[in-house]
């Protein structure tokens, strides 16, 4: 079983080839199809990849992520394969270029072994808004992995890959990681090039990584970060080396007192999260309760920019620039209006509606300004708590996974992104990891959002509280 990157890097010392380990992968792929992860294999070019890896580990000249296999989300682009956004108006669509994190991975010799199904251009929190069919949860298939990047989480839990390559938004790998058992890292915004995927909102996207270990986040952090003249957001700060992880000792942690007197949260999880709480004060380490006065908040001013963006964004889409183009249209009206309401999906039409109503002149400044605005307060607010120690912890979500078609309110379902808005409204980077295990049978995380552009000690922090947790000092 290779789960994690060392584990392949051990084999292919013991006789084992990047070949015979894809093939195991292909082999789990088929035997649960049933998840419905993968919209696509790509098995050709795959052992093509594999094949070239092999001569190169047996010269010496491979690169750093030579036997890593990994599945990227169908919305980064890949030179030759197809990408569709999990939208029928993509549907069939091969991309002329390969995204700069794409570029990244195959130069160090990652085997890319296909595209992983999500929420319909990223819009939801479920994986239940694909065109192509909600993904299920490796844990129990009546229940979902959630979303956006819902494919990712399912297809690293079940070991159909690596490493997946997702995107985060306000809660896209981080809750599926939460509801999958595994880790989703959203590094700082401007750490990781955005050219080649895409967009939902290209003030709050960011290609982010959900493994089994944290040593691979590690790794595909530093391999993908950094400069790249394609993306005119991305930071030109130095990237610093990750690995190897240095765990801290001595831990400053702040938490957010509001969380603890809030009927919203799972009993269990409310209850782990206290005893985790008191089991690192009892170790020494410092814990500082702080008020967030902004947690209510961020959801409205999170959905009324990110519907504001999408709608921009998705304009291109109108079956004569971009996409789907309808039959059932004979004037140029028609084709516009038949080819977006047959080829969007319900949920994405709803935030395009949605962003148009907060960027229409007559409500402008009451929504999406004012919500700007509100955006630089939940900033402003974040600084001040993270200048005063090395993380904010937290919950990663509200509850477990829920059951397949379980959600039927919108606004339900968008208040599940509540803990996690805030990291991708300021820009911040974030993590959630394996927390515990509910009575329920599904699994639960916890998440740390670090100081901007600090991923080293963010995941040095994450390191030791992995330790933490498994050394049962939390019960």
């Amino acid at each position: 079983m290779y789960r994690t990157f060392s584990e392949i890097k051990k084999a292919l010392n013991n006789e084992a080839t990047v070949e015979s380990i894809l093939e195991y992968y292909l082999k789990n792929i088929e035997e649960r199809k049933s998840l419905n992860a993968f919209l696509e294999v790509f098995e050709d070019s795959a052992r093509q990849k594999a094949k070239e890896v092999d001569e190169k580990l047996k010269n010496g000249t491979a690169g750093r992520l030579a036997g890593m296999i990994v599945g990227i989300k169908d919305n980064i682009v890949y030179k030759g394969h197809k990408v569709s956004a999990a939208s029928k108006m993509l549907e069939g669509f091969e991309s002329i270029y390969s995204s700069t994190v794409v570029k990244r991975l195959l130069a160090e010799d990652a085997v890319i072994i296909g595209r992983l199904n999500s929420d319909e251009f990223s819009m939801g929190s479920t994986n239940e808004n694909s065109a192509f069919g909600p993904v299920k949860n490796p844990i129990n298939e009546e229940y979902v992995p959630g979303g956006s990047s819902g494919g990712c989480s399912a297809a690293v839990a079940a070991n159909l890959c690596t490493l997946a390559l997702g995107s985060d938004t306000g809660v896209s790998v981080r809750q599926p990681a939460s509801f999958t058992g595994t880790i989703g890292f959203k590094p700082t915004y401007g750490r990781i090039s955005r050219h080649g995927l895409i967009a939902f909102a290209s003030s709050f996207d960011q290609i982010s990584p959900i493994a089994n270990a944290i040593e691979d986040i590690a790794l595909i952090t530093e391999v993908l970060a950094g400069k790249d003249d394609f993306d005119g957001t991305l930071s030109s700060r130095e990237v610093p080396q990750l690995l190897p992880l240095e765990k801290k000792k001595k831990l400053k942690l702040s938490y957010y007192q509001d969380l603890l007197d809030t009927e919203d949260i799972d009993p269990e999880i409310k209850g782990k999260f206290i005893e985790l709480l008191e089991n690192l004060k009892k170790q020494g380490h410092d814990l500082v309760p702080v008020s967030f006065p902004y947690l209510e908040q961020a959801i409205p001013t999170y959905y009324a920019l990110t519907a504001g963006e999408a709608s921009s964004n998705l304009s291109r889409y109108d079956g004569i620039h971009f996409g789907y183009r309808s039959e059932k249209a004979g004037s140029l009206e028609e084709i516009y209006f038949n080819s977006r309401t047959e080829g969007f999906g319900d949920e994405v039409k709803r935030r395009i509606m949605t962003g148009l109503f907060c960027l229409s002149r007559q409500n402008y400044n009451d929504y999406y300004l004012k919500a700007q605005k509100v955006r630089r307060l939940i900033q402003d607010e974040t600084n001040q708590i993270l200048a005063t120690c090395d993380a904010i912890i937290l919950p990663t979500t509200l509850s477990t996974a829920f059951k397949l078609n379980k959600i039927q309110n919108p606004v339900q379902m968008y208040y599940q992104d509540t803990f996690t808005v805030q990291a991708n409204l300021t820009g911040h980077p974030a993590i959630s990891i394996p927390f515990g295990i509910h009575s329920n049978k599904l699994p639960f995380g916890l998440q740390l959002i670090g100081n901007s552009f600090e991923e080293k000690e963010l995941l040095n922090t994450t390191a030791y509280l992995i330790d933490f947790i498994n050394d049962d000092k939390v019960s």
